[in-house]
Formats: structure tokens, C-alpha cells, sequence
């Protein structure tokens, strides 16, 4: 049996400043020993297919890997999956680009 629980609202209040909640995922060892995985290696395994799904920005999703941005950003290289880029993001590149040319 796999559960899941957090808070309804995503935050829960800490003095003054809302911190985010944490949700608790319970997995029986022994589906982690036939997959041959850590909990440490589900948690990658859980960003890098949210990210490729688009579901997970790349900062939430190497955060949720425990990894440094350039580590994931490594890791999705050696699997062959692309960034994901705006078309808003590619012209504000463009845009930076001419500017520095015109330097």
C-alpha cells in the first residue's frame, strides 16, 4: 500500500512566514528492493519524469532530486531528455544576443 499525505492548502503558517508543507509517501520496502532502489534514487527518478512530463519546473524538480541545478541539468543530458524552453525564453536569448553583438 503506497500513502500519501499533506496539508490541503500547501503551507502551513510559522510565526509571521508561510512555510511549505511536506507530504509523506510511504513505500513498502520490499517494492523498493524489487526495483533495486534507494528512496533517495525514487526521488530522482520521481523529478526527472515529472520534469520530462512537463509537470516540474527544472528548479523544483532538481530541488525534489536533491541535486545541484547543474547535476540534474547533467543527469537529463546523459537520458537524452531536452530542456524545455519557452519560445519567451528563446527570444529574450535572441534579444541578448544582439545586444551584446552591438557591444
Amino acid at each position: 500500500m503506497i500513502l500519501a499525505t499533506g496539508a490541503l492548502d500547501g503551507k502551513i503558517p510559522l510565526g509571521d512566514a508561510l512555510m511549505p508543507s511536506t507530504a509523506h509517501l510511504e513505500i513498502p520496502q520490499d517494492v523498493l528492493d524489487s526495483a533495486r532502489l534507494t528512496v533517495d534514487q525514487v526521488l530522482v527518478e520521481l523529478a526527472v519524469h515529472l520534469y520530462e512530463q512537463g509537470r516540474l519546473s527544472i528548479g523544483k524538480a532538481h530541488e525534489l532530486a536533491g541535486l545541484s541545478l547543474w547535476e540534474f541539468r547533467q543527469l537529463l543530458g546523459f537520458r537524452q531528455i531536452p530542456p524545455h524552453f519557452a519560445a519567451e525564453d528563446l527570444e529574450q536569448d535572441l534579444e541578448t544576443l544582439r545586444q551584446l553583438g552591438n557591444e
